[in-house]
């Protein structure tokens, strides 16, 4: 393994070999010399980043919320029609960190459950009245229009307000132009099951990764979720490529870890053939030969991990099976970029840096 740039002013091996080969990795990188990196590193994105969802979204206490349906001032009243700029302004003031934190953070994923808010944001709490809180800060939420709910319950209607999904609604969106500066209204179309499906998986496997970080199992430096980690750069012959991750990663293997790993992550929900992978698989090795991510992470290419499921636990596991056949095969492909498990080893391969 090669070691990293260190404040010493010694470069990485694998940088240094990027003039004659622009495909090399290093797999892993010091901490000091990501940061040192990152102002650089994430400019390669097409679209700016969202706030992160982190353990520093999260620490308002747990009474924050405790009366807020009675406490709250209502900016604008039942049948009265919404007067956007008037009500953003009297809503952004009533709204706590936390409400804040909620509000980027399904902004940031598009869609998020009810229970995945609760992992998020009121994971101090205990599961019952965790719960409760959660159901009662997002009613009042949705009451003021910051955040709209799907038709469409995970769990069906069984399921009740814990299968609400929520996604940013008309007074959220005007506050999160007011706080960014983006001129354009983000007009909501309904999703279609396959797209709903994936984006709440993208979700699941990110915050999965910030809830082991709460729980001291690892470290989550860096994550960027779909079109914040998405990477534009000139093809052969000059043409503009974008490589679409579902997620961007850089993680320490325990919380203050020295050696940081960094990855694009891909949730496969068994809708897309094995050769529609490997095409994908594909465009990641066409950017790893350009030299570019290595450039700009100190010699380090991410590694791609292909998260893997589908209806039939036993057809996930062969669709696992042939991609890694395909992979192997492919003299296109370096195998040993890519690695391809199902959702419940991601823990795992993060905290071991890779290996499993």
């Amino acid at each position: 393994m090669t070691d990293p740039q260190g404040h010493s002013g010694e470069r990485c091996a694998a940088t240094a070999d990027l003039r004659t080969d622009p495909a090399a990795v290093c797999p892993l990188i010091r901490r000091h010399h990501l940061v040192h990196h990152a102002g650089d590193h994430f400019a390669l994105s097409s679209v700016a980043a969202s706030s992160p969802v982190g353990g520093e979204s999260v620490p308002v206490r747990a009474t924050t919320d405790a009366g807020i349906p009675s406490s709250s001032p209502r900016p604008h009243g039942p049948g009265r029609p919404i007067r956007v700029r008037r009500d953003a302004a009297a809503v952004g003031a009533a709204l706590s960190e936390r409400d804040w934190a909620i509000l980027r953070s399904v902004d940031q994923h598009r869609f998020l459950t009810v229970r995945q808010l609760h992992d998020l944001h009121f994971n101090e709490l205990s599961p019952v009245s965790g719960l409760r809180i959660t159901q009662r800060a997002l009613a009042r939420l949705r009451q003021w229009r910051v955040l709209g709910t799907l038709e469409r319950r995970i769990g069906g209607l069984r399921a009740g307000s814990s299968g609400l999904v929520h996604y940013v609604d008309v007074i959220g969106d005007k506050l999160l132009r007011t706080e960014t500066g983006r001129p354009v209204r983000r007009r909501y179309t309904a999703p279609s099951r396959t797209f709903l499906d994936h984006t709440l998986a993208v979700a699941e496997s990110h915050i999965g990764l910030i809830t082991a970080q709460l729980h001291g199992k690892l470290e989550v430096l860096r994550s960027e979720v779909e079109t914040a980690a998405w990477r534009t750069y000139q093809g052969l012959g000059g043409a503009l490529l974008t490589l679409r991750p579902d997620l961007y990663m850089e993680t320490a293997g325990s919380v203050g870890g020295e050696m940081v790993s960094t990855w694009f992550l891909e949730r496969d929900m068994g809708s897309e053939s094995i050769p529609t992978l490997v095409k994908k698989s594909r465009e990641y090795a066409n950017y790893r030969s350009t030299g570019i991510e290595q450039e700009h992470s100190g010699g380090s290419f991410p590694l791609i991990v292909w998260c893997m499921t589908a209806t039939r636990a036993a057809t996930a596991e062969q669709r696992r099976s042939d991609l890694r056949s395909r992979i192997e095969r492919d003299a296109r492909l370096p195998a040993e970029l890519f690695r391809i498990i199902s959702p419940n080893q991601l823990i795992e391969l993060v905290q071991r840096g890779g290996d499993l």
